[in-house]
């Protein structure tokens, strides 16, 4: 189905476009299809945001005076449309939606600027995108007719229903939400109107938490209706390493996971080390020329973790054949680093190869590897099977070690991610090696081996972001921000941390390493990370082509992911570049010597176009900025949906023990009352300010404290109390607590 974005986005500015060929793009066959393109266009044309030529020729008139943007609700009611230039949100009331709903990309025009600190106001001319073709909601009967009404209270439209979803009628008791399919939206003077596709009771039953929420979080999670084209590595000329002692860590416990590199250490002259990085060959295994490659990855971006397994973005006979099996030769894109005996990089190559994995370690070989005493002959039950590589993963853990300091040194913050006791949810406690799109890293852990890959994928992703755009080559690259837009003295005081000895500037503030220093240990750590994850923004993919490398970005640090080629596109396209580059780059020109145009410096050598037209093309497709802005999108709503996973998970085991007393701390004050952490439970639950019955309490800001009138009786961050589960609600991801005196 086409959309009005994917209209706007087939048409330019400089080429205008003939109806059938328009056709042809959006693979428009049927009269029905083409009756309402003919509807959106004359739409579009009305609106000017595109015109037609004196040869009936469409084109896409790009600077006028509506802006793309998206539509944000608050569940009070108010409505933003944000913008992607990080200008100011423009406001729109409800009557100026235009029936659109949260999360919606739309085009906006601003009807009223902003003054000094109220927002400008706008109008929404245009609905590009839906967010939502599907929605959780309650059936109810409104003026004699069958309403779907959204539990979500930011989507302000009810839904017409067949008479016969009545059976659907909301039961209080079972909790039955109902998952609609949208068949019309709302438009004009006409209600939307759809039908329910699957009944979920919610009372109790967790073999359906999954669908509820992925249908929250607007991720459809169907079969993969296009079948990618698998074909058989072409490249002959391969480096033959299957006879050394590859080896592999991975925590991931669940089938389908994505595939995780394997490694191996050489020991050179002069005290000098490689560490060999093998990355699954992926890429060479997709027919990138095929038509229809390009529509699967704007439906399939991303792998995530399911209750019972994970949902890979690939298809499984790439996966399967892609797969590092024990003792079975297999296809890799490795990269070697050479370093020296203070471990600093000297050099690195990547190449083509042939591996074997020799082991699969988990956290138990890791923890054994680095409790034991380093100088001891006696080798642990644990570490029998792996006598004759304990070296090599003796340096790979202190390597890893090495690295993470370094790039701490640099800025880098790490936040811990506080431990799990719900056996069904460990899974998304699990970490993602080379996730950039938390500005935080997550510590080495001896629990989960995978916290120890991230610095050494760290480095290799580093080195192939510097090496492409220094070539000048397409990258899709996650770039370092700086952290100043964070305010230390909101953290200071959100924190509680002016009660502590921290030393502060002659402008009254402090540094957020000194804050780092002063909250190592207990509920300061706890209470700091938590504001730090509220307040630190995403990274998001930035698609860089070839001609844009110099101009922007060109003294900025990032990372180009590529190995972890089944995890999402963004590691998939960045390995296809190396790929390509070794079958199809060129490496010399006329009168110049041949260049290793993947080894380190290479560029220095090369005045010329490594890529033909062709190759480029296909590269120009595969880094195209809407797909990789449609990445950044998911692997938002796929961060929402494993948050709001765990927190569901929570909610029904504190629905357990309702009326139960438990110790908690206090992590956020606000007017209407304050969140308290269970740290049994790894729970947070409100005690809202109506259940404090000893006194009258007053909301102080500036100290960021609840106040009794009469008593001078103070909750704030920071303090521990008792208090008891009173009621929990699973639509909202709620937990009510109440205060329970200290004697009890």
């Amino acid at each position: 189905m086409f959309g009005t974005s994917s209209i706007i986005e087939s048409l330019s500015k400089d080429k205008s476009l003939e109806y059938k060929k328009l056709c042809k793009i959006l693979k428009l066959t049927k009269k029905e299809e083409k009756v309402r393109l003919d509807i959106a266009l004359n739409a579009l044309e009305e609106l000017e945001i595109i015109s037609k030529n004196d040869n009936n020729e469409y084109f896409n008139n790009e600077i006028n005076n509506h802006l793309v943007a998206k539509i944000r609700c608050s569940s009070k009611g108010y409505c933003f449309a944000v913008r992607d230039d990080s200008n100011d949100d423009i406001y729109i009331k409800e009557n100026l939606l235009n029936h659109a709903w949260n999360g919606d990309k739309v085009l906006v025009r601003i009807i009223k600027e902003g003054v000094k600190r109220r927002s400008p106001e706008g109008i929404v001319d245009c609905i590009l995108e839906r967010n939502n073709q599907f929605l959780l909601a309650k059936v109810e009967i409104i003026d004699e007719s069958v309403y779907g009404v959204p539990i979500d209270d930011r989507i302000l439209s009810k839904i017409l229903l067949p008479k016969n979803d009545i059976k659907f009628l909301y039961n209080p008791e079972e909790k039955n939400i109902v998952k609609i399919e949208i068949d019309i939206f709302p438009i004009g003077q006409l209600e939307g109107k759809g039908h329910v596709i699957n009944e979920l009771k919610l009372e109790k039953d967790e073999n359906i938490d999954n669908e509820f929420v992925l249908t929250k979080n607007n991720i459809n999670n169907c079969e993969k209706k296009i079948a990618l084209k698998i074909i058989r590595p072409e490249v002959k000329e391969r480096l033959d390493l299957t006879s050394k002692r590859s080896f592999m860590f991975n925590s991931w416990k669940l089938s389908n996971s994505p595939l995780l590199p394997i490694f191996h250490v050489d020991y050179k002259e002069d005290n000098q080390i490689e560490l060999w990085i093998h990355a699954n060959s992926l890429a060479e295994r997709i027919d990138f020329t095929n038509k229809d490659v390009f529509d699967f990855f704007k439906l399939n971006t991303e792998s995530y973790p399911l209750a019972n397994e994970w949902s890979p973005f690939l298809c499984e006979d790439i996966l399967k054949a892609s797969q590092f099996k024990i003792d079975k030769k297999n296809e890799a894109i490795s990269l070697c680093i050479k370093l020296s005996k203070d471990l600093e990089i000297i050099d690195y190559s990547f190449h083509l190869t042939y591996v074997k994995c020799k082991l699969i370690l988990d956290e138990k070989h890791l923890e054994a590897l680095v409790n034991r005493k380093s100088k001891t002959r006696i080798i642990s039950r644990i570490l029998k099977p792996l006598k004759e590589s304990i070296s090599d993963l003796d340096f790979f853990v202190n390597l890893s070690t090495k690295f993470r300091n370094d790039q701490l040194k640099k800025g880098k913050i790490e936040i811990t991610k506080f431990s799990n006791r719900i056996e069904s949810i460990s899974e998304y406690y699990v970490h993602s090696p080379a996730n950039y799109f938390n500005e935080y890293l997550s510590p080495l852990n001896l629990n989960d081996s995978n916290t120890y890959l991230s610095p050494i994928l760290y480095v290799a992703d580093s080195i192939w972001f510097n090496h492409s755009k220094k070539c000048k080559l397409a990258n899709a690259s996650f770039y370092s921000q700086n952290l100043d837009y964070l305010n230390i003295n909101e953290l200071i005081k959100q924190s509680n941390l002016i009660t502590n000895d921290i030393e502060l500037d002659e402008d009254g503030t402090s540094s957020l390493n000194k804050i780092f220093n002063i909250s190592e240990h207990g509920n300061n750590k706890r209470i700091l990370h938590k504001y730090l994850i509220n307040s630190l923004k995403n990274n998001e993919a930035i698609s860089l082509e070839d001609e844009d490398v110099d101009k922007s970005f060109n003294n900025i640090s990032g990372f180009a992911p590529w190995t972890l080629g089944s995890y999402d596109y963004i590691n998939l396209i960045n390995q296809y570049t190396i790929f390509n580059l070794f079958k199809n780059g060129k490496k010399s020109n006329k009168g110049s010597i041949e260049v290793e145009l993947l080894k380190k410096d290479s560029w220095e050598l090369i005045n010329w176009n490594l890529l033909n037209s062709n190759n480029l093309k296909i590269s120009k497709n595969l880094f195209n900025k809407v797909i990789i802005q449609k990445c950044n999108e998911n692997k938002s709503k796929l961060q929402n949906y494993k948050s709001n996973m765990i927190n569901l998970k929570q909610i029904r085991e504190a629905e357990k023990l309702i009326g139960n007393i438990f110790k908690g701390l206090i992590t956020t004050v606000q007017s209407y009352g304050f969140f308290v952490e269970l740290s049994s439970l790894s729970v947070e639950g409100l005690v809202h300010v109506s259940t404090l019955n000893d006194d009258w309490y007053e909301y102080r800001s500036r100290q960021n404290m609840l106040v009794g009138r009469k008593s001078k009786n103070t909750h704030r961050v920071g303090d521990e109390i008792k208090i008891k589960i009173i009621k929990v609600d699973i639509l909202k991801y709620q937990i009510d607590l109440e205060i329970v005196a200290q004697n009890q």
